[in-house]
């Protein structure tokens, strides 16, 4: 029988909770608040790694927003986010207000200001992590178990699953233990385990994500990329104003060198950075629906304003040509990564800003109008599988699907990342290029996709880039459709 008295607990000073009317001085105490927290955590455990095993239990915790509303006033209802639905408590933990500043500055006034109430600021009861506050301190890192000649668990908190989870997003009547409803779409150690695998599977750390993410399958794509954000480096009116590879190696000369990881990420991404992350952020995510989850799971809790599908897929229609484009007005679900957490009985409707966006940038890019735009360019439904080889089995049935369902174009990405843009409330959208035709005998061999590739990447890229630009000059209202919006919303974006 173990006797042993529990160890006592050692957490940072903290002031009492305070009411906020100003959003610059609620997101001042929250960053003071996450500081010391971190600060203890860090300076706490470098103690332990040097003098050895603590006889006492250092604990810090997540600052943390609430609101109590008591009215059911009416909200403006041409607004998707900035407020809560109806009267009560609601309340949601903060990681990384530094990293969040502008994020949160903008939703805290939108609460204010539409509810005409303030909001309370202090110390929550989650635990911070201490893999997720060392992360904050290059010079420390967390050992692997079996290491340290004690349980790292037995003194600090570690990442807690029960507080990891995607039940605000993907439930309905989601309510925290103590009774509030929550105010954002993440808890805040959901939001630090992502930006921990962000920076492991992109080699990029999360500050230089840009709000206007591109997601690719192929590396002829990052190539094209590097040639257009070195032009517009050079170019003193384009707004931008740095160029970030894997590593976190950053130029702002289009004729400084960008040197190649000695390994790259699983998932290579690049920034072509623009002031407020106005930019944009091109991700290559490989082949597969797993991926595409992987990589939209992470990118989310950094609230982009847009996220687009630029790959290659195949052309399910005689009449298509290599080199055309498909745009995505609708998507036949059998990537099987979300059916636990979307239904595939779901719809995913197409976003009408985002279409009107990528059409108008195909016509610009391309110079072509109306009824001559149709030669390059068919509107229908992407099928995206799970397995790429599905020419190698009977076709009879998968060949019914795609003709039932009118599908156009074949690939494994545009129906993943586009469904969890729908599930994480991510304005999303889908516009690929034909480069094989499998059912016509036109396969992908490596004559012929060298010669394809040379060809239209960089006016497929153009046409990506030129559609976030037109996005980015939008009000962000006007983006974030209320089409994102369920019946019982979080009132952050």
């Amino acid at each position: 029988m173990n006797d042993a008295k529990p160890l006592s607990v050692v957490t940072p000073e903290s002031p009492e909770h305070t009411f906020f009317t100003d959003p610059e001085a609620a997101v001042d105490r929250l960053i003071e608040l996450y500081e010391t927290a971190s600060a203890f955590l860090c300076e706490r455990f470098n103690e332990v790694m040097k003098g050895g095993k603590a006889n006492v239990r250092y604990r810090a915790y997540y600052p943390e927003i609430r609101l109590v509303t008591t009215s059911f006033a009416p909200i403006d209802n041409r607004l998707s986010f900035g407020h809560v639905s109806e009267p009560g408590h609601y309340s949601t933990t903060i990681t990384r207000p530094d990293l969040f500043a502008g994020y949160l500055r903008q939703q805290i006034g939108l609460l204010i200001e539409n509810h005409g109430a303030s909001v309370e600021i202090g110390t929550s009861i989650t635990p911070m992590p201490v893999h997720f506050a060392v992360a904050n301190d290059a010079s420390l890192a967390v050992p692997q178990d079996g290491v340290m000649d004690f349980t790292l668990r037995d003194i600090f908190d570690v990442p807690d699953l029960s507080t990891t989870h995607d039940d605000i997003v993907n439930g309905y009547g989601f309510v925290y233990p103590d009774g509030s409803h929550p105010l954002a779409p993440f808890t805040a150690q959901r939001i630090d385990y992502s930006l921990a695998r962000l920076s492991h599977y992109t080699a990029t750390a999360p500050e230089h994500f840009q709000n206007h993410v591109l997601f690719t399958n192929y590396q002829f794509y990052v190539d094209e990329f590097e040639m257009i954000a070195r032009a517009a480096l050079k170019d003193p009116d384009s707004g931008y104003i740095g160029f970030v590879g894997p590593g976190n190696i950053e130029i702002t000369s289009p004729e400084e060198p960008l040197p190649a990881p000695v390994k790259l990420p699983q998932m290579p991404t690049y920034h072509l950075k623009r002031k407020g992350g106005g930019g944009i952020t091109l991700v290559n995510i490989g082949v597969g629906p797993s991926n595409a989850k992987t990589a939209t799971d992470h990118i989310a809790v950094l609230r982009p304003h847009a996220w687009l599908m630029l790959g290659h897929c195949a052309g399910l229609r005689n009449s298509q040509r290599l080199g055309d484009f498909v745009l995505a007005h609708a998507y036949l679900r059998e990537d099987h990564v979300l059916d636990d957490d979307l239904p595939i009985w779901v719809p995913i409707p197409a976003l009408a800003e985002i279409q009107i966006a990528l059409e108008t940038a195909v016509a610009d890019v391309t110079q072509l109008r109306g009824y001559e735009l149709k030669r390059i360019m068919r509107t229908g439904t992407v099928a995206t599988i799970d397995n790429r080889n599905w020419e190698l089995r009977d076709q009879s049935g998968p060949v019914q699907r795609l003709s039932q369902s009118r599908a156009i174009g074949l690939d494994m990405e545009s129906a993943t990342i586009a469904a969890n843009g729908f599930r994480f409330r991510v304005p999303y959208g889908t516009l690929l290029c034909v480069s094989d035709k499998p059912l016509h005998g036109e396969l992908k061999l490596p004559g012929m996709a060298s010669d394809f590739y040379r060809t239209q990447v960089a006016r497929h890229l153009q046409i990506g880039i030129k559609a976030m630009e037109t996005l980015r000059d939008m009000p962000l209202e006007r983006i974030h459709s209320r089409k994102l919006r369920s019946f019982e919303e979080t009132a952050f974006l």
